[in-house]
């Protein structure tokens, strides 16, 4: 049969990083491509044990649920979100099958085809290719290692008129970068200013090095103004584990009543057995403690790779030290085209992704982003060397 698809599926290309995923599985390759969390640090027994109390308690974990999320769930979070001085009640919070989905019926929720939206350059690559799948048009700030630059963000607020600005403020992906306080406070000020909506996604910021060190969310410092202009995002994909696919949104109540009729069309409702497994593991289990564990074990990794790298003595490789999160923002020898360069990479049997993906146009085609907390001694070791013999057979070549 010939198939008609969609017009608009012409326009979304495939994620570069799930497309390299499936190139590693099941080889010898090294991965630094995905942003996967660290598989020996899942509390598998407490989640376990967790998913026993949930079954033992009756048949609901196994029965439809409300399109919002599983009551007790959100009431917890609703806890959570208050340590972070953010104050919200569970009528402004609805759980998602991932952050991602928020992001998703966000988008389908506040625009129209042919909208403009603002991010930061470069941003996150599965948001562009939401934008991408709605005829939404991306345009991108400059930023640098402070956050959003907020002439640039002015300018072409006043420019474009955007319907969202899509942020990701803490240890951004790809970049690893924390905004300021004060870029966070004119960025926000602007948005209030010119009534522009904030969707901050925040699936890292839990993940700091430094415990003592603080990062108000946008949406903590928004509340203090009373705008009401940011929508906030997380999930437990990188704190508990990605396979539980469980996130959330919280902001205005009228835009989560609105993301609940956007939901109900998609797919009802995420999954019951996950959210009260997560609600029995928040119950039971020290949360906080464990993300310490895994924040300390990231930033000894996030270490080991520097300091790799660093012996490896290969000039013209930059980048700024993260203080927190999963990756590694590397900024290559002027004129290396990191696109080219992962096909030598791949095969010595070493995989990253090319920069050029984070950016919605014009992009800097000599960066790369590296993963550093799913391997980690010999295995990262390994990589780094690959990675240094690729770069110099391919500068070799040039």
């Amino acid at each position: 049969m010939e198939f008609r698809f969609a017009s608009r599926m012409t326009q979304v290309k495939s994620s570069v990083v799930r497309d390299i995923l499936k190139l590693t599985q099941g080889s010898d390759i090294v991965s630094f491509a995905g942003g996967l969390p660290a598989e020996e640090l899942f509390p598998v027994q407490a989640v376990r044990e967790a998913a026993d109390r949930a079954i033992s308690a009756g048949t609901s974990a196994l029965q439809y649920g409300l399109t919002e999320g599983y009551l007790p769930l959100r009431e917890q979070l609703c806890v959570r979100m208050a340590q972070k001085g953010m104050n919200v009640k569970p009528e402004e919070m609805i759980i998602t099958t991932g952050s991602q989905q928020a992001i998703s019926l966000l988008v389908q929720v506040l625009t129209e085809p042919g909208d403009t939206v603002l991010v930061e350059r470069p941003t996150y690559l599965a948001c562009l290719q939401v934008f991408e799948l709605h005829g939404l048009k991306v345009i991108a700030a400059e930023s640098d290692e402070h956050g959003m630059i907020p002439e640039d963000v002015e300018r072409l607020v006043r420019l474009h008129k955007p319907k969202f600005m899509y942020a990701v403020p803490t240890f951004g992906n790809p970049t690893g970068n924390v905004w300021s306080l004060e870029r966070r406070q004119q960025l926000l000020q602007i948005c209030v200013n010119h009534q522009v909506p904030i969707i901050e996604d925040d699936p890292y910021g839990e993940l700091k090095y430094d415990e003592k060190a603080a990062y108000p969310t946008l949406f903590a410092l928004d509340q203090q103004l009373g705008s009401g202009v940011v929508i906030y995002t997380s999930t437990f994909s990188k704190t508990v584990a990605p396979a539980l696919r469980t996130g959330w949104a919280i902001g205005d109540a009228r835009v989560i009543k609105m993301l609940a009729v956007a939901k109900q069309a998609a797919d009802l409702q995420s999954s019951t057995m996950d959210q009260q497994i997560l609600s029995q593991l928040l119950a039971h289990f020290p949360l906080d403690d464990h993300i310490r564990v895994i924040s300390e074990s990231y930033g000894d990794r996030m270490r080991e790779m520097q300091n790799l790298i660093r012996a490896q003595k290969i000039e013209g490789l930059h980048w700024i030290e993260p203080k927190g999160g999963m990756f590694l923002w590397v900024e290559l020898p002027e004129g290396l085209d990191a696109e080219a360069l992962l096909r030598v990479a791949v095969s010595k049997g070493v995989a990253f992704v090319p920069g050029s993906a984070f950016y919605a146009y014009d992009p800097k085609r000599n960066t790369a982003r590296l993963n550093f907390t799913h391997n980690k001694g010999a295995r990262t070791v390994l990589g780094v060397e690959r990675l240094a013999e690729a770069i110099r057979e391919f500068t070799a070549r040039s």
